[in-house]
């Protein structure tokens, strides 16, 4: 769907939607202040209209255009139902890779065999992330506002480094230095052959 022929957007309406102070700049201040160790202050944006319909994510309407199906050179790791794919961009943190089903599902249709590997795979991932070199916590996160496949976040957080605790962690890829293109490859290396010591194939497109 192209935008000529997306439908026209209009403000959400519902009694929470009418509470909101559309256009304000809101107080951040509760922000800093629960993150003392991250956040100095923080500014936002003035708070905009919420459109909907919402446009579509990657793949939600045509699955050909998703980026997560099909081979990738990023797959550093897959088996028969799940994949983990790093490197497409090197950042500050030690490691950050995208965990999800080599087929095309979201969490709310995924069928239950593939769902009960996601647990142990979870496992599997901490595991392989804290054998890199300096990384102390394997955390995850899910937003999938991007794209209409099920996929969540793996993030490494380097050993010591109490200001990225929680979920701050995530902007501090952005920050940091990025890591030298030797150590990046490197920390994949380390990632993908731990995952393949329990099971399936590491760098099966490469």
């Amino acid at each position: 769907m192209t935008d000529d022929t997306a439908p026209a957007q209009h403000p959400a309406d519902s009694a929470y939607h009418r509470r909101l102070p559309i256009g304000e700049v809101l107080d951040a201040s509760a922000v800093a202040e629960g993150l003392p160790w991250a956040f100095e202050s923080i500014t936002m944006r003035p708070l905009e209209p919420m459109l909907i319909p919402e446009k579509p994510r990657a793949g939600e309407l045509d699955p050909d255009e998703c980026g997560h199906c099909g081979p990738s050179v990023h797959t550093i790791w897959h088996d028969d139902l799940w994949q983990v794919r790093a490197g497409w961009d090197v950042g500050g943190l030690p490691f950050i890779g995208g965990v999800a089903p080599r087929d095309h599902w979201l969490l709310e249709n995924a069928p239950a065999a593939v769902l009960a590997g996601l647990g142990p795979l979870m496992q599997r991932v901490s595991q392989a992330v804290k054998s890199i070199p300096g990384v102390a916590r394997c955390h995850f996160g899910r937003w999938n506002d991007g794209s209409a496949h099920m996929h969540l976040w793996a993030l490494a957080r380097p050993e010591g480094m109490m200001q990225g605790r929680g979920a701050v962690l995530a902007f501090w890829d952005e920050i940091l230095p990025p890591l030298p293109p030797a150590m990046a490859e490197d920390h994949l290396r380390i990632v993908a052959e731990a995952l393949a010591a329990g099971g399936g194939e590491a760098f099966p497109h490469r």
